[in-house]
This record gives structure tokens, sequence and C-alpha cells, in this order.
């Protein structure tokens, strides 16, 4: 991968050694190269002359990484800083970034090539800067439809956009995270190159690699031809990882790898491939937990959380569900105007929605063509009724553990869109189990 024209490179650390290994690697790829032992001389270089990336030390005496950071932050022409860290000083480099590096490597580097591709990237991102910039500035709603409790979203994403950091958002089932990964794509540079996604938890264990990293011919029974991986297909373009939380461990392994080295080796080759994508994560999950139960890796968390993105439940942001209602109608009815009746918006409003937008808009769709082309009532939206507390004391009147149990089953096929192995693992069972209460409860047909 060239980069045309040079880049001039400082490289900062107090560790003569380390610092010269750094010069060489970087003077093979050809670009002008400064040197600084600390941070203090090096920002006296920095204000003597435009330097187009910084790679600095995390930890050094006097003025250290992250206040070299924030001082570059400051100058008139800012250069793209990239960040050296050793293991444990990980989670201050992530903080580093949420501030503006363009990214970290932990050393030792696993490589030289490692050095070389970062700065590169780092040098496309600096003369790509304007142009994302401009590609952010439209102040359109991005397709979130809501009110002010979306607004910090909506600004976090105008934020983002223009950059090439990798971002996890976090939320429920069935609240857009998905929606949200396209407007950040729409507004960034790569918004002319693909926009590939894959649901984690919706691949068999057994092919997720394969997925992801692509295969050779016969890497696999049933391999009867190669296939690119999904961070191949991007090219140029945004990767967006649904379900991020539930990769199995190898597969977390080798994303890791991905992310670091933007290289990927399909299944059964032998040779690496370059890579050049941007990442966007989602989880419903709580991957602090489980990395705390070993479940997720501690790096590869760090990697993804760089920038955090929440989205609200539909259940905390009511006010919105008028605007949704009536975007969808315009979405699935255009030819004419419909109408929902105060009953039909009463049972709306006393929803829960596990299912979050998801739900509603299915809810919506099934009421618009249950009613037959006249006003919308609370039958055609075929939402379980509220819960009615039992005379005694709480709970509801008449409800066994296999009615909640039935309810529950419903619910998560609601939420995962139909997806039978994502309903699941939202239940906390076996794929087997749901087959079987599915049959039990006479629910063959679902999902």
């Amino acid at each position: 991968m060239s980069v045309s024209p040079r880049a001039r490179v400082l490289v900062v650390d107090d560790d003569r050694a380390l610092r010269r290994l750094a010069l060489d690697v970087l003077a093979e790829a050809g670009h002008e190269l400064l040197e600084a032992p600390d941070g203090a001389r090096a920002l006296a270089l920095l204000r003597e002359r435009p330097v187009d990336v910084v790679v600095s030390d995390l930890r050094m005496p006097g003025l250290d990484g992250l206040q070299l950071l924030a001082a570059t932050r400051k100058l008139a022409d800012p250069p793209v800083v990239v960040l050296l860290t050793a293991f444990g000083s990980v989670p201050q480099a992530v903080e580093a970034m949420r501030r503006g590096a363009f990214d970290f490597l932990e050393k030792p580097l696993p490589s030289p090539a490692t050095l070389r591709r970062v700065v590169e990237r780092a040098w496309r991102e600096r003369r790509s800067a304007a142009a994302g910039a401009a590609a952010a500035e439209p102040a359109r709603d991005l397709g979130l439809v809501g009110g002010p409790a979306l607004d910090p979203v909506r600004s976090l994403v105008r934020a983002v956009a223009p950059r090439d950091t990798t971002v996890l958002i976090r939320g429920e089932s069935g609240t857009g995270k998905e929606l949200v990964a396209r407007a950040i794509h729409a507004l960034s540079r790569r918004s002319g190159r693909p926009f590939v996604a894959v649901n984690s938890a919706a691949i068999p264990t057994e092919l997720v690699e394969a997925e992801l990293f692509g295969h050779e011919r016969g890497a696999f029974t049933g391999a009867t031809a190669e296939r690119a991986g999904v961070f191949e297909a991007a090219a140029g373009g945004t990767v967006f990882l649904d379900e991020v939380g539930d990769l199995p461990a190898a597969a977390q392994a080798k994303l890791l790898r991905v992310l670091q080295e933007r290289t990927v080796t399909r299944l059964g080759a032998v040779r690496t491939l370059e890579v050049d994508f941007r990442l966007i994560a989602a989880t419903h999950r709580d991957l602090e937990a489980l990395v705390r139960q070993a479940r997720f890796r501690e790096d590869l968390y760090y990697r993804l959380a760089v920038l955090p993105l929440a989205l609200p439940p539909l259940r905390e942001r009511p006010e919105d569900l008028e605007p949704l209602v009536a975007h969808f109608l315009r979405d699935l009815e255009p030819a004419r105007p419909v109408s929902l009746s105060p009953a039909a918006w009463e049972r709306l409003r006393a929803h829960r929605w596990p299912g979050n937008v998801r739900e509603l808009r299915n809810a919506i769709e099934r009421a618009l063509v249950l009613s037959g082309g006249g006003a919308i009532e609370p039958q055609h939206l075929q939402l379980e009724a509220p819960a009615v507390a039992a005379p005694n004391g709480p709970g509801e009147a008449g409800t066994t553990l296999r009615d909640l149990e039935r309810r529950a089953i419903l619910e998560a096929l609601e939420a995962t869109g139909g997806n039978r192995r994502a309903a699941a693992a939202r239940l906390g069972i076996s794929l087997r189990t749901l087959q079987y209460r599915l049959k039990e409860y006479g629910l063959a047909g679902r999902g």
C-alpha cells in the first residue's frame, strides 16, 4: 500500500533505542522523519514547523503523551497523533483516543509493518480530514426519528463520522443500532464505498471465522470455492459488526489481530491480505461483565470501546411514539392517510416495547394489514394487553408460569426479528430448548 506524497513524521520517545527502531522502520516507507527525546522538545519542534503525523510514547518524564496530545490540539495545524503504550496503559490510551488521538499500538510492536501501516492510515486520515469534515456538516435528522432524547446521539454521530475511529454502539435489541451505524457511514469519507453488515449472533459458531475473514477453496467441508470475508468485501468502506459480544473466543482473537494489523488471513490460506475498513461494532450485552467473567477479551474490549454510543430504549422516550408511528405509516402506506383510534393509541402507550422500535414497526405493519383499509383499532395491533394486578396482591390475575414463559418467547422472537438463534441467546437458553418450547406451545411456525 503506497503513500504519496511523503508524510513528515515526528517520533517522540525517551528511550533512545526504541526511538531509533521506530525511525528505522519508518525510513523504509520513505517518510521525512524528525525525532524528539521528550514531549517538551517535541512541542517546540511542532511550533517551528508543520508535521503530519506524531508517533509518541504515552509515558514519558515531564510532558507525557497525553499532555503532548492536548498541546497539539491547540496548534493552528494539528498533526495526527499515534500513541505507543505498554498493555497496562491501554485504558489510558483509549481515553487518549477519545480526546483526539488517531490510534494506539501496544509495545512491543507485533511487527515493523504494523507501525508502517498505522502511520500510513494516519497520513491518509490527515489528507482526507477536510473532505470528511465537509461531509459531516449537513444538519439533517440522519434518519433518526425522535425528539430531544436522541439529540445526544445525533450530535455524537456527526462528531465521530469524519474520523476513522472505531465506534461501539450499545443498546437493547431493536433500538436502531444499524440505523445509527449507517448514518455514521453516510456522513464519513467512506460513504461512497460499501457498508457491510453482519450479525455475529445469527452465524453458526463453526462458520463465524469463515464469514468474517473469508476462506480458500477446500478450507473445510463444503468450501467449494474461495470467498472473501466481510473485511475484504468492505473494500475501503465500513464494516458493521452487530452483536459483537456473541463472538466465540477464537474469532475474538482474530478480530483483535485484524484491528491491530489491518491484515486478514483467509481460512486455509498462507498469505495475508491488507484490508482498508472502518469498524462500527454493536451489542446489547454488558461487555464489561463479560470481560470480568473471562468470556470476552479485555484487549479487544479496549479496541472496540474507544467511542461508545448508547441508544435509549423506546420505553424511556414515550414522547417519540407519535413521530415514529407517523414515520412508519408514511413509509408503509404512502398512498393513503391512515389514522389510529384513541383506544389504539392508548394500547401503544401502555405497552412496554421489549423489542423497541423494531417491535413498534412490526406492530404498525401488522395493523395495516389487519385493519383492511380502515382506522387502526387495538385488536389490529395484536399487542399483549397490559398486566392487571390481582385483587389480593401483586401479580397478574389468571397468569400461570407457562403463560409467562410463552410470552417471554414471543417477545424475544419479536425483538430479534424472528431470529431463533438470537432469541435463544436473549432468553439464556439453548437453540434446541427454544425449538422444543416453540413446539410445546404451538408456536413452531414462528420465527
